[in-house]
């Protein structure tokens, strides 16, 4: 089986373990996920299967939109509700929805730097961050290079007179590599006021939107009631916005054993190429600038 199931992973679970119970329910062993969501974080995860694995690289950059909550008032080990209390620090006065958008509108750029948490899973001489916190050692953290392509509120935000905490539900788009997280943590370090992430929700990635999404018991059932085609999205689904080319035969027979294909075949100014044979998905080739030729990039079958 090749294909895409957009799975809505639900809370408390980890990407590795839906994974694995995809491959008992599937009786398939080649799954693989696109971008990992923290256990504490639901929402879309796109699952790759068979041929389709060679496919999350593309998905994973195709961009990530997230709806969730900011808390000011505390901080945590983990940057979320899942760590321990760090420090706390009364909301004397809420902000106002302006101070909210002009606070949320200073993240937006196409390179923001990123300092990742250490409860994550970047590696920093061989080992993960998660692994260092856990032992209560300190390690300095690579900063990362992230795309924030918007970043707004979406309902007015709450405050807790009791608490003397503030809670802001916002929306955000973003490339890979992006911690959610930090970036409510950074909101508080904006107004010197500690932050969590509250919540959070994954509402879209790979081109999939939540309302397309699958639960585990979704799939289980449509594997007993034999209509698992229903659920696994097409390889092609997933390339919709890449230059398409049909190749006759004498393409395909260069094509299958990986030959280049000249520009004036591919006329495209495109930087990359889904080739199609007899209408099925054979193969993504990129410009190669220098030589002037298309080459393979990724091969999805030679037959």
């Amino acid at each position: 089986m090749d294909g895409i199931i957009p799975l809505y992973k639900e809370k408390g679970m980890t990407s590795f373990a839906c994974v694995s119970q995809l491959r008992g329910i599937l009786k398939m062993k080649r799954i693989g996920h696109s971008g990992t969501l923290d256990p504490n974080v639901e929402g879309v995860l796109p699952i790759c299967l068979g041929k389709a694995t060679k496919l999350v690289d593309y998905l994973m950059n195709s961009g990530k939109i997230y709806q969730g909550s900011i808390t000011l008032g505390f901080d945590t080990t983990t940057e979320d509700l899942d760590g321990e209390v760090v420090s706390t620090k009364d909301v004397e006065k809420p902000l106002s929805d302006d101070e909210i958008n002009e606070l949320l509108e200073n993240f937006v750029s196409e390179d923001l730097i990123q300092i990742p948490p250490m409860y994550s899973a970047v590696k920093v001489n061989g080992k993960r961050l998660y692994e260092y916190a856990r032992n209560g050692e300190t390690v300095e953290r690579p900063k990362r290079h992230v795309q924030i392509h918007y970043f707004k509120q979406t309902k007015e935000s709450v405050y807790d007179e009791d608490k003397k905490q503030q809670t802001i539900f916002f929306e955000v788009g973003c490339g890979k590599g992006t911690y959610v997280r930090t970036l409510a943590v950074d909101f508080g370090k904006k107004i010197n006021m500690p932050a969590v992430m509250s919540s959070l929700t994954r509402i879209k990635s790979g081109g999939f939107n939540i309302d397309e999404t699958f639960k585990l018991d979704d799939i289980r059932a449509a594997v007993e009631n034999n209509k698992i085609d229903e659920i696994v999205k097409s390889i092609d689904s997933v390339l919709v916005d890449f230059k398409h080319l049909e190749l006759n035969d004498a393409q395909w027979a260069t094509v299958k054993n990986g030959g280049f294909l000249s520009s004036d075949v591919i006329d495209t100014k495109d930087d990359k190429c889904v080739l199609t044979y007899k209408h099925a998905v054979k193969a993504i080739y990129y410009y190669d600038e220098n030589k002037q030729v298309y080459k393979p990039e990724k091969m999805f079958s030679n037959q």
